[in-house]
């Protein structure tokens, strides 16, 4: 797939690199390697991660492996200061768009995304980012995470439409923007718009959705928990198992069926470190669920159609 105005091919699947840097260099290698050899060529990153011990550590694999800069997507994203709140101006930014490239022993990256909204945001001052580097080269496409269509509309029209991804999380019982699109004018609360239209925006406006946290699920309280083989969900469970034992393929293969079946221009983001999980994984690009099987797993989780 293509994302808008780059020219690199960039696969569905994208690998989270957060929780890398408490992994061993063999590790890590072996990690990076099955995902090249699933046509995995895209790597998220964020300043954050590991207090961006991450970013070194798979410099540190690129380069022991070898692998041509140019054959890979390198995407990470700034604005998120643990404890501090968010901040968005242009020397944060400049700052960690520095200190990232220099972790990743690299010149450019691929994407850069603003981490999540922020309230003190100057709107010029994000297109003053951009602009400079865009001159610099620093930075190729741009785009932004955990933002609803009116945030990421307001910075595209200031910006002039350099914003092209929006990295949401989403997954089989963590879909706000089906649930919303299959409950459009009924009095429940599926119903509720909670991102301004994101599915439809991203459609006509050319934007990519990465979905994060494709086998989780978030309570109340925003605590995330896997809901694979997870007792709480037994009847989903049920209907992964019955729709992956006819594709002989593992329930995580399903998952990513389930979210690359919407027509829409999506990737998907998965964090696992795990190489035999991954190759499951990565099977699940190429199987495509019947309208049948894809309303029977949505239903699955207790909501109806």
């Amino acid at each position: 797939m293509k994302i808008k105005n780059c020219d690199i091919d960039m696969s569905s699947l994208i690998l989270g690199c957060q929780r890398i840097a408490s992994k061993s260099d063999s590790d890590i290698e072996k990690l990076v390697s099955t995902a090249l050899e699933n046509g995995i060529n895209f790597f998220d990153h964020a300043d954050i991660y590991m207090n961006g011990e991450s970013e070194i550590k798979f410099a540190k694999t690129i380069k022991s492996l070898n692998i041509d800069r140019e054959s890979i997507i390198i995407q990470s994203k700034a604005g998120i200061k643990v404890g501090q709140g968010f901040d968005f101006s242009k020397k944060h930014i400049l700052t960690s768009i520095d200190s990232s490239l220099k972790r990743l022993n690299t010149d450019y990256l691929d994407v850069f995304l603003l981490h999540r909204p922020d309230m003190l945001m100057e709107i010029n001052e994000v297109k003053d980012i951009l602009y400079e580097v865009s001159q610099t080269k620093k930075v190729k496409n741009f785009g932004v995470s955990n933002h609803d269509s009116h945030q990421l509309n307001l910075l595209n029209k200031i910006c002039d439409n350099k914003f092209v991804i929006n990295q949401l999380q989403m997954s089989i019982t963590d879909c706000h923007m089906v649930d919303r699109a299959l409950n459009v004018n009924t009095n429940n609360l599926l119903s509720i718009d909670r991102d301004g239209g994101m599915y439809e925006y991203s459609i006509l406006n050319d934007i990519t959705i990465q979905a994060w946290s494709p086998f989780k699920f978030s309570d109340s309280n925003y605590n995330k928990e896997i809901y694979i083989n997870n007792p709480k969900f037994e009847n989903l469970n049920n209907v992964l198992d019955k729709v992956a034992t006819k594709y002989s393929v593992t329930k995580e293969a399903i998952v990513i069926a389930w979210l690359l079946r919407l027509p829409i221009k999506m990737q998907v983001l998965v964090g696992t470190s795990n190489v035999e999980r991954l190759n499951n994984i990565a099977l699940g690009r190429n199987i495509k669920l019947t309208r049948l099987e894809w309303y029977e797993i949505y239903s699955s989780t207790g909501k109806k159609i």
